[in-house]
């Protein structure tokens, strides 16, 4: 039920998505699926905590799945982002000066940013579809999480451009939110394409990280 309501969320959408679909894509008879959540808010609380840590939300399960408390979706998922979509070698390199090899720097950012992607990429397309009929998610997911980051990455350019370590561009803030971008376009975007690239992998991430960086490099 989880897999194929998640589905169901990243194709229709939050608000398009309806407790009828899951029944019919389940091949249930019509209202089966109150059996195991008591609504619409319940089934999608459940999804986004299993697909953060599935371990968890699993355990010690009681059905249906109660309707959660007004913003409790919420409050996990600032909770959850607050401390998963960290980028630790980003943190580490903006608290230091700007010393030894960028592009080992640069290369140990994007594939940190790109394992953290791949490895979330089905929850993070269920947060970027769902925003999209959610204003509060929209803002916490795009105007919090997504908006640091981008400041992070552009400061951590800039601050190597001005220390002479990477070539200088038009815009380090265009030039954070391209590499944010083909990241996960690669890591996660190409999962859901309707007519992919065969490519493996360690393939997809290793050409990424090789282009990206030498863009950037003297």
């Amino acid at each position: 039920m989880i897999e194929m309501a998640t589905r169901l969320f990243i194709d229709k959408g939050y608000r398009r998505t309806q407790m009828a679909d899951v029944t019919q894509a389940m091949g249930l008879s019509p209202g089966a699926v109150y059996r195991y959540v008591e609504s619409k808010e319940a089934l999608f609380d459940l999804i986004v905590r299993a697909g953060a840590a599935p371990e968890q939300a699993l355990a010690n399960l009681k059905l249906p799945v109660a309707t959660p408390s007004p913003r409790a979706t919420l409050r996990f998922l600032r909770e959850t982002l607050h401390r998963e979509g960290r980028i630790k070698s980003l943190e580490s390199a903006l608290s230091r000066k700007p010393v030894g090899s960028a592009k080992q720097q640069l290369e140990a950012i994007v594939r940190e940013l790109y394992s953290r992607i791949a490895r979330y990429h089905t929850g993070i397309k269920l947060l970027d579809r769902s925003a999209l009929d959610w204003p509060q998610l929209a803002e916490l997911w795009s105007g919090q999480l997504r908006a640091k980051l981008v400041e992070q990455l552009a400061k951590y350019l800039q601050q190597r451009i001005d220390a002479g370590l990477l070539r200088p561009i038009p815009s380090p803030r265009a030039a954070a939110r391209l590499i944010i971008e083909t990241v996960g376009f690669f890591a996660m975007h190409r999962h859901y394409d309707p007519f992919p690239t065969p490519m493996e992998d360690k393939t997809a991430e290793d050409t990424v990280a090789d282009v990206l960086v030498h863009a950037f490099a003297k």
